[in-house]
């Protein structure tokens, strides 16, 4: 497998790559936002992104945006910036992941690999190939998702990740927490926050193709399900 690492600070890329290429995995690397689209350019087998948010030419927030057009492949954000609202427009605007600096390099390598993880996730034999559920026709093994009348709609892994624990435990409420762990496959280290961000943007892009039906609900206080229809 192939990661692009990204930073205008070439000891931190330096590190990084260090790290990566220790456990197995080939690295590019960039040093801005436009080198980063480049390299995606030249490079269509790169499975994973490593990406500061403050950096020349073009930042790692437009980068995302940039990426999102074409690609859902899974992108973990690295920034200085640490409050709640900054993790937050990182992981709106399309991040899967995100670590403030200074970080531990381990910790990145345990949330890159979680996040192949994800993306390299199939769900085991027991559960359902196709699952349609509300508006919702969910095909297990190519991560299709598509509205009854044929619309698709594109999804992160992790995105796809919710809805498919949420569609194959019908009326079933899971916590930030169980979901956290069930989807990521880590134990949960990071607030209910997170999750609460990728269920949001699943709702979006869920009611956007089906002209607004509300699909994945919020038991306050406890979590989230879908209901059985």
């Amino acid at each position: 497998m192939k990661i692009l690492v990204v930073d205008d600070d070439k000891e931190i890329v330096e590190l990084l790559s260090i790290y990566i290429k220790n456990e197995g995995y080939e690295v590019e690397k960039a040093y801005n936002g436009k080198e980063a689209i480049t390299k995606l350019v030249t490079n269509p087998d790169i499975d994973l992104m490593v990406l500061d948010v403050m950096m020349p030419k073009m930042d790692g927030i437009e980068v995302v945006k940039e990426i999102r057009k074409e690609s859902q492949m899974p992108i973990l954000m690295l920034s200085a910036k640490t409050t709640d609202m900054d993790k937050i427009q990182g992981l709106i605007t399309g991040a899967d992941d995100y670590v403030a600096k200074p970080f531990n390099p381990l910790e990145v390598m345990a949330r890159i690999k979680s996040l192949l993880r994800r993306s390299n996730y199939q769900v085991t034999n027991d559960e359902p190939d196709i699952l349609e559920i509300g508006p919702l026709v969910i095909q297990k093994d190519s991560h299709e998702v598509t509205t009854i009348s044929g619309k698709s709609i594109q999804l992160t892994a992790l995105e796809f990740g919710i809805l498919y624990l949420l569609a194959s435990h019908p009326n079933r409420v899971f916590s930030a927490d169980e979901i956290f762990e069930r989807v990521w496959q880590q134990e949960s280290l990071v607030s209910a926050k997170t999750v609460m961000v990728h269920v949001s943007h699943l709702r979006d892009k869920i009611e956007e193709a089906t002209g607004g039906e509300k699909v994945v609900q919020t038991v306050w206080g406890v979590g989230y399900k879908i209901e059985a229809r």
